[in-house]
């Protein structure tokens, strides 16, 4: 903030009498905000290739935001037909690809953006599992990461519907008809999502509203709010040494460079490899293999044709092979709602973890044996959950190996990691950690 100092050289009528950064500093704490986040925010001098995520994923939610304003000026969330018997939104996608100057370029860019968001997110949150970034002091650093991952979930489901396809509307159908599982509530909870009874036009514009609108601006604060709380009880380290314990006579952390101008300098690397990829995916395989952008999104949304498999896009397969392990009704209640039980929860259960984790140490660097094989298996059972929810539920490894079964025991390893983490992270063998940070 503007000090005393700075206020006084300034007369009662709010003449100048000083340059223009010292008359806008006693207006805006702009100096002080540059120090205390940049040049004067210490970070652990031994990040490693695992601190790239977090800047790229600021960087992609710019990305998003400024591709997304482009796509707005000539989008129309209008679900009726046009003369031509299309829609009139995704006739107005095509619009986009086709006849607007650079149209395509920005919109593969966004549909792009929506995956290597999830995957830089999916990376930045591993990496707060591998070195215990979620453990005090910065609990309520992973709780809004947890909420910024519901709500990006929640953005990229809306924007998903928009293009108007057949995948997106049928996977629209699926995901909103879930809701109605739910006891005493379901239904009208579904109709109130849909603004209709079934999908159409209502729902369209209430998505696209949330969509460009709402979610962004909580996601802007939630993100706004992680930021803030990282810079209050500073970052960790893959050493897990809080270097706020060592400082010199200046109180400046023994173990900590600032983070501008040696990370921001050092982030740019990052960014130049991750533009380099992101830039030959977008001209080159857009579609991803048809993970980015599934094939059947390619056909205008059409109410009487059912396409023969429905699965939402690859980020959040893994917790729709959660919802379909659940197929036993419990306490006389319909698998189904068991099913939105277990997707939700898969998600919830990550803002816990700083009160699950039990063990002395942070990071993986010092934890015994338990937790590498338990981490290593539960990676994988992620990566497994994934490929089975883009799959059909009678798909099967090799033509042989049922994949239902597979989904299930998984889906039941998914829970008990985090459920028995109290008891087995505690029992763990352990390392301790070093007075100071360590270069690896």
């Amino acid at each position: 903030m503007a000090t005393d100092t700075h206020y006084e050289k300034y007369k009662s009528d709010g003449s100048l009498q000083g340059n223009a950064l010292e008359w806008f500093d006693a207006r805006f704490p702009a100096t002080s905000m540059w120090r205390g986040h940049l040049s004067e925010y210490y970070a652990p001098k031994n990040f490693n290739f695992w601190y790239y995520f977090g800047s790229l994923a600021m960087l992609v939610l710019v990305l998003q935001i400024v591709t997304g304003i482009f796509l707005v000026m000539h989008y129309k969330p209008d679900a009726s037909l046009n003369a031509n018997g299309i829609p009139v939104a995704f006739a107005s996608v095509e619009y986009i690809m086709r006849d607007v100057s650079w149209g395509w370029l920005i919109r593969y860019m966004h549909s792009t953006g929506a995956s290597a968001f999830f995957i830089v997110v999916y990376m930045h949150m591993f990496r707060g599992m591998l070195y215990g970034s979620y453990r005090q002091p910065r609990e309520l650093i992973w709780v809004f990461g947890t909420l910024i991952f519901l709500c990006l979930m929640a953005e990229a489901f809306m924007g998903y519907l928009l293009p108007w396809g057949q995948m997106s509307f049928w996977g629209a159908q699926v995901i909103v008809n879930l809701f109605s599982a739910i006891p005493l509530i379901g239904d009208p909870l579904s109709l109130w999502i849909r603004g209709d009874f079934v999908v159409g036009d209502a729902t369209l514009n209430r998505f696209f509203s949330f969509h460009v609108i709402a979610v962004p601006l909580v996601l802007l604060g939630l993100v706004a709010a992680h930021i803030l709380a990282l810079h209050e009880v500073g970052s960790n380290n893959p050493d897990g040494v809080e270097i706020k314990k060592k400082k010199d006579a200046n109180g400046v952390p023994l173990d900590g460079i600032a983070f501008h101008p040696y990370y921001s300098v050092k982030d740019i690397v990052g960014v130049v490899v991750f533009l380099i990829v992101f830039s030959s995916i977008v001209f080159f395989a857009p579609e991803g293999g048809g993970y980015f952008l599934e094939y059947n999104n390619f056909i205008p949304a059409d109410p009487l044709k059912t396409p023969p498999h429905i699965a939402p896009v690859w980020y959040f397969t893994p917790y729709y092979s959660l919802l379909r392990a659940m197929v036993w009704p419990i306490l006389g209640i319909d698998a189904k709602f068991w099913g939105v039980v277990a997707m939700g929860a898969g998600v919830v259960i990550l803002a816990f973890l700083p009160w699950l984790d039990r063990s002395p140490v942070k990071s993986i660097r010092y934890r015994g044996p338990i937790f590498k094989t338990l981490l290593v298996i539960f990676v994988i059972s992620f990566f497994i959950l994934g490929f089975l929810g883009t799959k059909p539920p009678s798909y099967a490894f090799f033509d042989v190996i049922p994949g239902a079964p597979i989904a299930q025991i998984l889906s039941a390893y998914y829970f008990l990691y985090f459920l028995t983490m109290p008891w087995w992270s505690k029992i763990d063998k352990y390392k301790p950690e070093p007075e100071r940070v360590t270069f690896k």
